[in-house]
């Protein structure tokens, strides 16, 4: 593996699996990624073994720090009860031991909304920022990372938090994906996420907003008409905060 990186992340989603050597000096990838499709029956043996494939690509030496960005809760030592985006043979699964296994070392695996989150406060939009960090990524669902003074508090689903007024789960009213749905205009939207991005404010108080996936890149055309009094940022590392994120929470783990 090239030098100038310290870590190694790997972000899995639904589509593809992707992967590099990052630079924690830079924040950014030391070589471009490489990305595998998903495998269309995305068993723990499949996927692992797609990971494991990925590291010997890049020639990862057994003491780089490897860290998996992953579709699900993950809290060490325990099995999966929930399962979204992959293969349902997955629940009941020790995530962590299946991908150490099959690679044949020790990894690190986190929430990918939270690896998402940790770049952009490491690397991103909320460098430097102390106190709360909220960050969001608005797709198909809204995920997210809470981030307090640089301390990840991980697994929350502040995307299914339930909003007033009979509207429900916040990710089917106010998702970038129920805004193409529904034909919604970015202003139209805009409203609906006023409304959520206001009770997290009330509920939580933070310090500022980081505003992630793939519409953030116009962020525009919608974000001004987010009315609420916390500061709300587009995202700035996009598609490469959960590579990035991940790579980062693994050196945060090596043990000393």
């Amino acid at each position: 593996m090239i030098a100038t990186a310290q870590a190694f992340g790997v972000d899995i989603g639904g589509s593809g699996i992707k992967a590099a050597p990052v630079d924690l000096e830079q924040g950014e990838f030391a070589e471009p990624r490489l990305k595998i499709l998903t495998p269309e029956v995305s068993t723990p043996q499949s996927v692992a073994n797609i990971v494991k494939q990925e590291l010997e690509h890049f020639e990862v030496g057994e003491d780089i720090p490897v860290g998996i960005a992953f579709p699900a809760p993950i809290k060490p030592g325990q099995k999966l009860n929930f399962m979204a985006n992959l293969d349902q043979s997955w629940i009941g699964v020790d995530v962590t031991d299946v991908f150490s296994e099959a690679c044949g070392r020790p990894v690190t695996v986190v929430n990918d909304a939270d690896a998402a989150g940790l770049a952009e406060q490491q690397f991103g939009a909320a460098e430097g920022q102390n106190g709360l960090v909220i960050a969001t990524t608005l797709g198909t669902g809204i995920g997210t990372a809470l981030i307090y003074n640089g301390v990840l508090i991980p697994n929350t689903e502040l995307g299914h938090i339930e909003l007033p007024k009979g509207k429900g789960d916040a990710e089917r009213w106010a998702a970038s994906s129920v805004k193409d749905k529904e034909d919604l205009s970015y202003k139209q939207w805009a409203k609906r996420l006023t409304k959520y991005y206001g009770l997290l404010e009330k509920y939580f108080n933070p310090d500022l907003f980081v505003v992630g996936g793939g519409v953030s890149r116009d962020s525009e055309k919608f974000l001004p008409f987010v009315k609420i009094d916390t500061k709300i940022v587009p995202a700035k590392l996009r598609n490469e905060a959960g590579i990035i994120g991940a790579a980062y929470y693994a050196t945060t783990k090596v043990s000393r």
